[in-house]
């Protein structure tokens, strides 16, 4: 059921999936580098069920703090279906993935605070690796035409 559901609703977005863009690279705005890397099918699908994909392809800047498909399937079994028919709580937990402005990997400081577009903020760890509210950065500095992309691997959930 999982992955039918995500498979339905990423139709529109059904693109070879090449690796991420580089740091150095402008390959397209924060959706379309999303779209076009099969690690964020879920979240592309997230996107689409809450009507932020205008948003994301908007002018930004914006920083996501981009949670891989394993870190949704990570969720208790059923959590991904029930928050796409719930879609003000999916809209405030993408919203909180999501800083206004580009925040790149060289700006962030150990136990600073980062408010995100919901309007809670988000607590930074530096140390052996890069942490958003306990999710580890697995890749940083993923450059779009609007924005930056940090790949975390933990969905994280506003308090």
């Amino acid at each position: 059921m999982f992955k039918s559901t995500v498979s339905a609703l990423t139709l529109a977005f059904a693109v070879a999936a090449p690796s991420l863009a580089s740091a150095d690279s402008h390959a397209g705005d924060i959706v379309d580098i999303a779209a076009g890397n099969e690690a964020f099918s879920t979240l592309v699908a997230a996107v689409t069920a809450a009507g932020l994909v205008d948003t994301l392809k908007g002018e930004g800047p914006f920083t996501v703090f981009a949670p891989t498909d394993e870190a949704f399937a990570a969720l208790p079994e059923g959590t991904v279906e029930a928050l796409l028919e719930d879609i003000p709580t999916l809209t405030a937990i993408l919203t909180y993935h999501v800083v206004p402005g580009t925040v790149m990997s060289t700006d962030l400081a150990d136990g600073m605070m980062a408010e995100t577009v919901n309007g809670a903020s988000v607590t930074i760890g530096v140390g052996d690796s890069v942490t958003v509210d306990g999710a580890t950065v697995t890749q940083a500095d993923i450059v779009a035409s609007n924005g930056v992309i940090h790949v975390i691997d933990t969905v994280i959930l506003p308090q």
